[in-house]
């Protein structure tokens, strides 16, 4: 592994950690600011839809700086937001202090992917990717439960002054390991907005959205699901997160591993297991030991997608891949929300906890049903020109 893939990693631990963290926080935030649970989860709310809408305009700010200068300046904007969060008086400046560290999140995954990239041979982008966001994924297996019993034990605030902590190790890290004469972006906005036009770049940005959605859907209501439907306890709920975290982490290895060797086939592939294996969910639900194995396995596949898919934007955008690549981001993102809110009509219209993952099979369905049509419409080019 490449020096300066470890301090892209470790700064993806300090995003992922502040990103998530505060789920297991939101009864004492609640309490310290005077409001209700459901209200401090909007602050879960405004943290993706700050990486969703704002990171492109500061992908855009950062673009005429040389990528390590870029990466450099965003994880000091994510070191002041949490400084923010950390001192924040009230609700307010709170929901404030989360954007601002959210600005930092999707411009830095998204730079943060093509400088991976460039450092390695090309047959091993994939898995350079895929180690960038294993930072991501080790905060949901180690830093957000370290982070929740620090905040229950010292304070809510603590947890923000440790997260700020890292996030300072790893602008270091960044700063002595990555080279110095790493290029910058085009330089120049319509060129990087007109890339945004491309086909190919549209229809992978849609597939994420549509994967991302395919998770959401259902994880975002887990919980509920293993108690009311499957039977397990909130203890064994918790365990059952950290299989899938772990299974998040192998996932998005094995996808970059896969990717480098056909990174078509590893997508079309992926979707058919996260389809398959979300119907098995829907058989098992209410066996306890059946139901922990299958979520386990979709910890796996459904982060196998990730590292294929944001390669894909690069390779498309490579003209000027900052901006696609960190709307990619905000795709994901996108997902995110819009896989929630799907899962929560559904439930609204009497689907039913045990019914959800059919509705997660579906929209991976359709993701599928778009990846194949993006491949197909490749080789016809291909073959043509």
């Amino acid at each position: 592994m490449p020096l300066p893939l470890i301090a892209l990693i470790v700064a993806s631990f300090a995003i992922g950690t502040s990103e998530f963290v505060i789920v297991g926080l939101l009864p004492e935030l609640a309490r310290d600011f005077a409001v209700s649970i459901p209200q401090a989860g909007y602050l879960v709310s405004a943290y993706a839809l700050g990486v969703t809408f704002g990171s492109p305009f500061v992908a855009v700010l950062v673009g005429r700086l040389n990528r390590r200068a870029a990466l450099i300046v965003l994880m000091g904007v994510f070191v002041l937001g949490n400084f923010l969060c950390a001192l924040a008086p009230d609700y307010g400046l709170m929901m404030a202090a989360r954007i601002i560290t959210a600005l930092s999140h999707g411009a830095f995954f998204g730079i943060g992917s093509v400088v991976a990239a460039d450092l390695v041979p090309r047959e091993k982008r994939a898995r350079a990717v895929a180690l960038v966001f294993l930072g991501l994924t080790m905060a949901n297996v180690l830093g957000v439960p370290a982070g929740t019993i620090l905040g229950q034990a010292a304070g809510w605030r603590a947890t923000f002054w440790a997260v700020l902590a890292i996030g300072v190790l790893s602008m270091a890290a960044i700063g002595w390991l990555l080279p110095r004469d790493l290029r910058g972006g085009s330089g120049r906005l319509l060129n990087e907005v007109r890339i945004l036009g491309r086909k190919q770049v549209l229809l992978a940005m849609l597939m994420a959205v549509l994967s991302s959605a395919s998770l959401f859907s259902v994880f975002t209501y887990i919980a509920p699901l293993l108690e009311r439907v499957t039977g397990l306890t909130p203890h064994w709920v918790s365990f059952v997160l950290l299989l899938f975290g772990a299974g998040l982490t192998a996932g998005g290895l094995l996808g970059g591993n896969l990717a480098d060797r056909h990174s078509a086939r590893t997508i079309v592939m992926t979707l058919v297991g996260i389809a398959a294996v979300l119907v098995v969910l829907w058989l098992t639900s209410e066996d306890a030991v059946l139901a922990v194995l299958t979520i386990m396995v979709w910890g796996v596949a459904v982060f196998t997608m990730v590292s294929p898919l944001q390669t894909r934007v690069i390779d498309h955008a490579r003209d000027a891949p900052n901006l696609a690549s960190t709307i990619n981001q905000g795709a994901f993102n996108l997902g995110n929300a819009s896989g929630a809110w799907l899962g929560g009509a559904a439930l609204g219209l009497g689907v039913g906890y045990a019914g959800l993952p059919l509705v997660g099979a579906a929209l991976a369905g359709v993701a599928l049903i778009v990846a194949v049509v993006a491949f197909r419409l490749e080789r016809r080019e291909r073959e043509q020109g």
